[in-house]
């Protein structure tokens, strides 16, 4: 299957939703989590992903985290990320659903974006619940020795991303799920489509009517039921495109 052939099926099949994974960030230099070498393969995320973790060591979560968040803010968006963007301005993607935490999606210039993991964008007290956005907790953590504390109650702060243990945010789950049903295309870029709920969205969109478009490096749970697969990578298919669309609206 060729760029040529997904940009048709595109073309054809609106409003198209994406629905991206960590196989889009990894051309941006960060690390998935569930492959053989990702980060998980390295660290039990029992003991530095999930909630009950951080409620009974967070020095050590914060730990995992504090490298990783300065990575991420260091971390640029890659053509894959920019031409998302473009063909959203083009009016050929309605909103990209995302299970990434680390903002490259709306860095890039996607403005319908449905962070359905959290994001890196803020970090909230559990104690007093205030709430500190990137660049202050970039602050906090400049000053501590080991994790970023609280300047109200001196508690230390939980980034807002979904840990293990934690449900969804209600609001951008349903969204997501209303977005799937509503879509004559979801296209799923860099995701083996392993980690529920949002496994379930491309049953949404085809139990609708609608058609599945799957580009990733390597097999997902979804092949068989894929219009179109095409395996390779997201930086050099999706330019292709966002040029082929972009010419035939020229």
């Amino acid at each position: 299957m060729s760029a040529g052939e997904l940009a048709e099926l595109i073309r054809e099949r609106q409003p198209c939703v994406v629905l991206t994974g960590a196989g889009v960030s990894t051309e941006s230099g960060i690390p998935d989590f569930r492959s053989p070498t990702g980060l998980w393969a390295k660290f039990d995320p029992l003991e530095y992903g999930s909630i009950e973790a951080f409620r009974r060591d967070p020095l050590k979560v914060w730990s995992f985290y504090r490298p990783r968040v300065a990575m991420l803010t260091e971390a640029e968006p890659n053509p894959a990320h920019t031409a998302l963007a473009e063909l959203e301005r083009l009016g050929f993607v309605e909103a990209v659903v995302t299970q990434n935490i680390d903002l490259l999606h709306q860095r890039a210039g996607s403005q319908a974006v449905v962070e359905v993991h959290g994001s890196i964008r803020t970090s909230t007290c559990p104690g007093c619940g205030s709430r500190y956005e990137l660049a202050r907790v970039l602050e906090l953590l400049a000053e501590a020795e080991e994790a970023p504390a609280c300047p109200s109650c001196g508690q230390i702060v939980k980034p807002d991303v979904v840990f293990f243990g934690e449900l969804l945010p209600p609001e951008r789950i349903d969204r997501a799920y209303e977005l799937a049903r509503r879509a004559r295309l979801l296209l799923v870029v860099g995701s083996a489509l392993e980690v529920h709920p949002v496994a379930g969205l491309p049953l949404e969109t085809i139990g609708a009517g609608g058609d599945v478009a799957i580009v990733n490096r390597g097999p997902t749970a979804f092949d068989s039921k894929a219009s179109l697969r095409i395996d390779g990578s997201a930086g050099e298919v999706l330019p292709q495109v966002a040029a082929n669309l972009r010419r035939r609206r020229a």
